[in-house]
């Protein structure tokens, strides 16, 4: 069980800290169990009012850990493997990338053949127990899966891919909401120009958003065919999309995903 196992997150930038939220949210895991490092820790003081062990020693929270999950930047993967592989237990121990673009492979060049390592891409909806993450692995039997799977079960819902597609579930999943975020936001500016005071508009956006995707989550529905119970003939809803489709609108989102992926592909 999650629970029971103490879990350290090395390199708690912003969604290191989203899934510590998380995990310290749920009354079953404590908060004893949970280490965060970081260079500077000023800005992980909350989490240790709350009772977590904060500090920069990577090598000693590798140490003592059952899950390892490497938060930092892409490029300090493989400096951090070397840093702490001295102290890595194959027989022991699970080691979470959460960086885009590093492989397994690419891992495995500084890790012992035997160790468990997966990779998997959650997004800073963790915060509240709402994340989408996808992961892969290598080397893990059944038991460690699941293990891994209730770790980011306890932050939202959990899907397992090829390591083919975790790029894509990148930019899908984490990339993917900021721009959900960003045509929030400009839908906010609209109720605004329209009358509403801001605050008012972002109540309203925000239900509405969060009510379409529980419609579209709870009754396992196509977008298109809930839009069909909206727009009616000659309707203020279907003049709306067309002047949004008229200015690019879905072609737009599909350039932004495909820029996003692009740019990953390129490192």
């Amino acid at each position: 069980m999650i629970s029971t196992q103490k879990i350290a997150i090395i390199g708690c930038g912003n969604l290191g800290s989203s899934i510590a939220n998380g995990l310290l949210e749920k009354d079953s895991f404590d908060a004893k169990n949970l280490t965060l490092t970081k260079r500077n820790t000023i800005s992980l003081s909350d989490f240790e009012a709350r009772g977590a062990h904060v500090h920069s020693d990577n090598f000693t929270a590798a140490k003592y850990a059952d899950i390892i999950l490497l938060g930092v930047k892409p490029y300090n993967i493989r400096p951090i493997l070397r840093e702490i592989k001295e102290v890595l237990d194959p027989e022991k121990q699970i080691i979470i990338s959460l960086a885009t673009g590093i492989s397994l492979d690419e891992m495995y060049q500084e890790l012992d053949p035997k160790m468990v390592a997966f990779r998997a891409m959650p997004n800073i909806a963790a915060d509240i127990q709402e994340s989408i993450t996808c992961v892969c692995q290598r080397g893990a039997n059944s038991d460690q899966i699941a293990l891994v799977k209730e770790l980011f079960n306890s932050i939202g819902i959990t899907i397992d891919i090829d390591e083919s597609l975790m790029e894509a579930s990148t930019v899908l999943g984490a990339c993917g909401i900021a721009y959900v975020l960003r045509f929030m936001r400009a839908m906010i500016q609209g109720g605004i120009q329209i009358g509403f005071d801001s605050k008012t508009a972002s109540r309203i956006v925000n239900q509405t958003v969060k009510g379409a995707a529980e419609l579209m989550i709870q009754q396992n529905i196509h977008p298109e065919e809930a839009i069909d119970k909206v727009t009616t003939p000659k309707g203020c809803t279907i003049v709306g999309l067309n002047e949004m489709e008229h200015q690019g609108f879905s072609s737009a989102m599909v350039r932004g995903v495909i820029a996003s992926f692009e740019k990953i592909e390129k490192k």
